[in-house]
Formats: C-alpha cells, sequence, structure tokens
C-alpha cells in the first residue's frame, strides 16, 4: 500500500506547485482610500427621470396616519374562502334551475368583484406612479389583497354549483341556457368597463378616484349586508358576513383620506366628482338594482331572464331581495353618501331612477373609475 500512495502524493504536488506558479497577486484599484471631497468634485448627475408615470425616486412619508392604522388592522382579514363550510352545500337538494340561478348570481357579481384585483392593483401601481403617500399604496395593496379573496368566493361558488361554470358547461334545461345568454352578455358589458377605467384611472388625481371608490364601498357594504340577512345557505351567508367586513374597512379607507383632501378641493375637482357619483349609479346599479341602459348594451330578453333567474335562486333559499327592496336600499346607500360629500360643497347628482333629486350631469362612458 505505501508504495501505491507515494506516486499520488507525487503527482498532487506537482500539480500544487504548477498552479502556485500561475497565481499572481490580486490588482488594487487605489493605493489609497479614495478621499470623499475628491470624489465630489468628479461626480456626474445622474439622468433626470422625464417620465410623468414612475416610481422613482422612494419615499415612506406617511401624510395621513389613520391610514396607516386601518392598514395594520387588515392585515390579517381573519378568514379565508378555502375555509368557508363549502362541504355544507347541498348542491344535490336544488333542482337544476336553482342551481343555475344561483350560479347566475354569482356570475353577476363577478362582474364586478373579480374585476376588483385587478382594478384596485392598476390604483396600486399609479399610486406609485405618482408618488402617493406609503399610506396609500398600502391601502390599495390591502384592498387588493381583500377582493382577491372575493374573487375566489365567486368562483368556488360558481363552480360547486355549475362545475366548468360560468360558461364552460352544457346548460340541460331551458332556463339554463338563457341564464348562460345572460351571463355572456354581462361579461361583454365588464369588458367595456375596464376600456373605461383603464383610461379613467391616469385622468383623473387621486383624490377623485377615492371619491369614486367611496360609492362602490357604500354600495358593496350594503348589498353584502342584506345579503346576509335574507339568504339561509349556511355556506353563503359567511361568506357574505365576512365579505361584508371587508367592504367596510375599505369604506373606512375611504373615508379617512377624504376627510383630508374634500377640504381642499377646486370647484372643477367637485363637478368631476358629482358626474362620477352619476356614473357610479349606472354601473353599480348592475348588481344593486337592474342595468340602466346608459351603460348596459342589453338585449330585451336580459331583464326578463333576469327576473326568472332570480324567483328560482329565491326558491332556493338564496337571499336575493326583491327589486322594490333593492330599490329601498339602493336609495338609503346613496343618502348615506349625499350627507359625507355635500358638506364639503360637493353636489349630488340626480338619480330619478330611485327618487333623487340633484344635478343633471353627462354621463362618459369613457372616463367611468367606479368600483365595486
Amino acid at each position: 500500500m505505501p508504495k501505491t500512495d507515494m506516486p499520488v502524493k507525487e503527482s498532487d504536488a506537482k500539480v500544487e506547485k504548477a498552479l502556485g506558479a500561475q497565481m499572481v497577486e490580486a490588482p488594487t484599484h487605489n493605493e489609497r482610500m479614495p478621499n470623499p471631497e475628491e470624489l465630489l468634485l468628479n461626480i456626474e448627475d445622474a439622468p433626470k427621470i422625464t417620465d410623468k408615470l414612475n416610481i422613482f425616486p422612494f419615499d415612506w412619508r406617511v401624510e395621513t396616519p389613520r391610514l396607516m392604522e386601518i392598514y395594520e388592522n387588515s392585515r390579517d382579514p381573519g378568514w379565508s374562502p378555502s375555509q368557508l363550510p363549502w362541504d355544507t352545500l347541498d348542491v344535490e337538494s336544488m333542482t337544476l334551475d336553482q342551481r343555475y340561478a344561483i350560479s347566475y348570481w354569482w356570475a353577476l357579481l363577478s362582474v364586478f368583484d373579480a374585476s376588483g384585483p385587478a382594478v384596485f392593483a392598476r390604483a396600486m401601481i399609479h399610486a406609485y406612479e405618482v408618488h402617493e403617500e406609503d399610506a396609500i399604496r398600502k391601502c390599495f395593496f390591502a384592498v387588493t389583497r381583500d377582493e382577491m379573496n372575493h374573487e375566489e368566493v365567486c368562483g368556488k361558488a360558481i363552480n360547486k354549483l355549475t362545475p366548468n361554470g360560468p360558461l364552460g358547461y352544457e346548460p340541460q334545461t331551458e332556463l339554463g341556457r338563457l341564464a348562460r345568454n345572460n351571463i355572456e352578455w354581462l361579461y361583454h358589458n365588464g369588458a367595456r368597463y375596464w376600456s373605461g377605467y383603464k383610461k379613467a384611472v391616469e385622468h383623473y388625481p387621486m383624490p377623485i378616484l377615492f371619491t369614486s371608490f367611496l360609492f362602490g364601498e357604500v354600495a358593496a357594504s350594503t348589498l353584502f349586508h342584506s345579503m346576509y340577512e335574507s339568504t339561509d345557505i349556511p355556506v353563503f351567508k359567511e361568506a357574505f358576513r365576512n365579505i361584508g367586513r371587508d367592504e367596510g374597512r375599505h369604506l373606512s379607507f375611504c373615508l379617512a383620506l377624504l376627510k383630508e383632501v374634500l377640504p381642499k378641493m377646486s370647484d372643477e375637482d367637485k363637478d368631476t366628482i358629482t358626474k362620477q357619483f352619476r356614473a357610479g349609479f349606472i354601473f353599480l346599479s348592475g348588481v344593486l338594482f337592474e342595468p340602466p341602459e346608459e351603460f348596459w348594451q342589453l338585449p330585451p330578453t336580459f331583464l326578463p331572464v333576469q327576473r326568472l333567474l332570480e324567483e328560482q335562486a329565491r326558491s332556493a333559499g338564496f337571499g336575493i331581495l326583491s327589486l322594490e327592496k333593492r330599490k329601498e336600499n339602493w336609495r338609503t346607500a346613496v343618502v348615506r353618501l349625499k350627507t359625507i360629500v355635500e358638506p364639503y360643497g360637493v353636489k349630488f347628482p340626480a338619480l330619478p331612477e330611485i327618487g333623487i333629486d340633484g344635478e343633471t350631469v353627462a354621463f362618459d362612458a369613457d372616463k367611468i373609475v367606479p368600483i365595486f
């Protein structure tokens, strides 16, 4: 053994010697440490950032401490869509039309709630681009996270009731086929909303965006509270309770900021808010009431079919309110909003559909901001 080891050791030594001969001292860039004063004499200015919408330079200032308080309280929303009692949903006890009807309502809601993550994520990016305070950026992040939960509930509900829904399945009844046609029209209009929103989000200053969002949050908290009270199906009741709590927190975000910015708004901005309130009513009536013609492009069969589906859903214990009750709820929500903004000199638009007097304003579908 010693004889066979020796050649190997001699070989290793030769390799090490050869490598050592090739090694040289690492070069030094400076013979002495740089002098900061000398370096300052030779610095060059960085190119100016000329792009209006950019996220740099960055800072973490907080101008509205109340927003940070609400954000801290929102870090853990306290619930998860996957943890809801989905196993209690007795789909087999429902008729096909009842399943189609409840799934249809969730598809209708998804026009609003499933756009929520993208809408608020885009608003968050815009808050970075226009260098809003850290608290506003964080609030948009928290709302985006919540809206993702709401979207998930829509998806789970639809696929429990109509696997591969809302459009990737073949309905087996006449009402089911009518429901699918309605859903196709709803998503057509949702796409039109998204196109308008993308144009609007960069067109308006952040206070106007927040005021528009406020309309949606007032509407959402109203809807989910009423659905929670009226629904008999346990998993949906629990979902509405949690979503309603989230929407109440979003409302707090909007109110905290608007208390700061409304007193400083110009008359021109206040006039824009009046127009956006009208736009919000038109868009959100698609789920809170019935869709007005000013924005919604729908065929003559749409409303008769929706009313038939609502009756089927109610018969299964799903708490869709009557049209008259929805009108009353919508009016209550609008009056609530009216009392918030009018003391700051913001005129409220006329909403004759629900008996609200006010300013007559134009509607521009290409600059529609409100979100649910």
